[in-house]
């Protein structure tokens, strides 16, 4: 089923409404605007981020936009393996997608530079290299901007399907995996969370800490959120079977495949989700959460 992006005029006027607020506080001198976006996975991100930056990079807007994505500041593989080797028992550090698999000094030091306006090299990461675990692409692929001479990027973006996430206190992570261990004991519910050994999801938790930094940058944050996340499964096997029907059953995954990739991700959407749709912005009226149904159209908006 091909992803239809009803997203965009919400978050472009979202976006506008924001720039203006800012530009009214300060003036013409204030350093780029900085927005978030979190999407759940198969929910039409990716669309949405290209519909995004047609929309404002075109008349009657004109930004220039700096679209980075999560994905990009993925560990080299090197560093990959060394975390999956320090960590044999952990099923969630063996891939790189969890918290603790990006480089985020790599990704503050990126953005740094960008709200300081210096000429920035974008990271890139290669899914395609070591038969698919991939690692980041040589720095002189990586694309150039605020070069001299060249006109200054107003808008950042950074979007990642873990954006937004904030860590639990240990106390209340405990409380919730205890909750759905006891689901998964009973044979109830979808959880995956109830799989894992609580010292796994501690691992990703206190990792997730060293993120919160980057969200505190955020003058805003749009989350594409799922009416039914559970639909996540659904998506992927429907991307996946685009991907048989376009390369061949070779390059897509089985829907074995998809479950066991799913399932990975999962325990994240049930311990972060929650405190994401209250909001993570300081300040009320700079969330956008916009709920999709089953066929990723915009059901409700919620500014928070």
């Amino acid at each position: 089923m091909a992803v239809v992006d009803d997203k965009s005029e919400h978050c472009v006027r979202f976006l506008l409404e924001q720039l203006q607020e800012r530009k009214k506080k300060h003036g013409e001198g204030a350093p780029p605007f900085f927005l978030g976006l979190n999407g759940v996975q198969g929910a039409g991100k990716t669309t949405l981020v290209s519909g995004l930056k047609s929309h404002l990079s075109s008349e009657p807007y004109n930004f220039n936009l700096a679209v980075l994505s999560l994905d990009d500041f993925y560990l080299k593989r090197s560093d990959q393996e060394s975390l999956a080797s320090a960590h044999p028992d952990n099923p969630l550090v063996q891939h790189r997608g969890q918290p603790s698999t990006h480089d985020v000094e790599l990704l503050n030091r990126t953005l740094q530079a960008l709200l300081r306006r210096e000429e920035t090299k974008l990271p890139s990461f290669d899914k395609s290299l070591h038969a698919g675990a991939g690692d980041r692409a040589d720095p002189i692929t990586w694309a150039t901007v605020n070069a001299p001479g060249e006109r200054p990027v107003d808008v950042i973006l950074l979007e990642g399907w873990c954006v937004g996430f904030q860590a639990m206190t240990d106390i209340a992570l405990e409380e919730k995996w205890r909750a759905a261990k006891d689901s998964e004991e009973r044979g109830i519910g979808t959880s995956q969370l109830g799989k894992l050994k609580l010292s796994d999801v501690q691992f990703i938790n206190d990792a997730l800490r060293e993120y919160e930094g980057v969200w505190r940058m955020f003058d805003a944050i749009i989350h594409i959120d799922a009416a039914e996340t559970v639909w996540v499964y659904d998506w992927r096997r429907e991307a996946e079977d685009e991907m048989r029907k376009a390369k061949g059953p070779q390059n897509a995954m089985t829907d074995e495949q998809v479950k066991k990739f799913v399932d990975a991700y999962y325990p994240a959407y049930e311990l972060y989700t929650e405190a994401l749709r209250k909001g993570v912005v300081g300040e009320t009226g700079k969330q956008l959460r916009l709920i999709v149904g089953k066929d990723r159209r915009v059901e409700k908006m919620v500014l928070i």
